[in-house]
């Protein structure tokens, strides 16, 4: 069997693990890799308005596509639902789908925050241009599918780095390893 083989789903992974040792106790060192990008079609804001604990937001998904090691279409269906901060720290959590290539459907949750400074945040909201670079914006995907194929996608920790646009949300994922 090659090196970084999956006999459960075939998918590679690192042919190196660099091990850590505190005591006897030894763990695998944390490592991640790239696997796709997935950049969400967004629509108009709605707000629910102050709810207690912020302001509540809900963004719908229009549509988009995933490229990577996974390729397809973003469901026109999902949401994005927001509660953002007195400080303008932002909660998101996303629920949509996407359907792969080759027809596969998956679900993916996508909790994460977006912080920055106020008057950038500010003009984030308003659908202006801001740099990425200066926002943290970072998610931890979930995903279900009943595709053999994809099953990997369940049996693994993803993180996302993520770029909020006027009219789009990119988010690199990678692999935790």
């Amino acid at each position: 069997m090659p090196s970084g083989h999956d006999p459960m789903g075939g998918h590679r992974f690192s042919d190196k693990i660099t091990l850590k040792s505190k005591g006897s106790m030894v763990t695998p060192q944390l490592s991640s890799k790239y696997v796709f990008t997935i950049t969400a079609n967004i629509g108009s804001v709605t707000s629910a308005g102050d709810v207690g604990h912020g302001v509540r937001r809900i963004i719908p998904i229009t549509g988009g596509d995933v490229r990577g090691e996974i390729n397809g279409k973003v469901c026109a269906f999902g949401a994005d639902f927001q509660i953002i901060r007195p400080n303008e720290l932002i909660e998101l959590e996303a629920k949509y789908a996407f359907e792969t290539d080759d027809g596969a459907v998956v679900y993916v949750e996508n909790k994460g925050i977006r912080f920055g400074p106020i008057e950038l945040l500010q003009r984030l909201k308003r659908g202006e241009p801001v740099d990425p670079k200066l926002i943290y914006f970072r998610t931890v995907p979930k995903f279900e599918t009943g595709a053999e194929k994809y099953r990997w996608l369940m049996q693994n920790l993803f993180i996302g780095s993520a770029a909020r646009h006027a009219d789009r949300v990119v988010i690199d994922v990678h692999q935790v390893l």
